[in-house]
């Protein structure tokens, strides 16, 4: 086992369809866990979600969260994201997120139509800057 660098990480987080789970915090302080469909912006993980989901509701309460993608193939490995969520309404850039996360999801063949579906009012852009950063290649091994 060892740790990802940089690089490795980013092409990690970008390879294939692997989902994100977002862990937030309740109001009563226990845990929520999502799977989510997310891109990289630079360094800034991008996800969209709607405004009256759970996931939402927690994150303007308390920004504080972790995103954990794995492979889940043998000899496994893993990068774990700690940050602060901002949540943007009305984001300029919806559509075009919507429209990227759904190609990569999905299929190009499909983009745009998960785009039209998940770029309209009511869903919110989120970024989580890469804070702490903890990863694991060939956990296994």
């Amino acid at each position: 086992m060892r740790d990802m660098t940089s690089l490795e990480i980013r092409t990690f987080l970008l390879t294939g369809t692997r989902t994100g789970k977002l862990a937030t915090v309740r109001s009563d302080g226990r845990p929520h866990l999502a799977p989510i469909w997310f891109t990289l912006r630079d360094d800034v993980v991008v996800f969209n979600t709607h405004t009256s989901s759970v996931k939402a509701r927690n994150m303007r309460r308390d920004p504080r969260v972790a995103i954990t993608v794995d492979d889940q193939t043998p000899p496994y490995s893993f990068v774990t994201i700690e940050g602060l969520a901002t949540l943007t309404d009305a984001d300029p850039d919806l559509a075009e997120i919507a429209t990227d996360i759904g190609g990569r999801y999905m299929g190009a063949h499909r983009a745009a139509e998960y785009g039209a579906r998940n770029g309209v009012r009511g869903e919110l852009v989120v970024r989580v800057p890469m804070g702490k950063v903890i990863s694991a290649r060939d956990v296994a091994d």
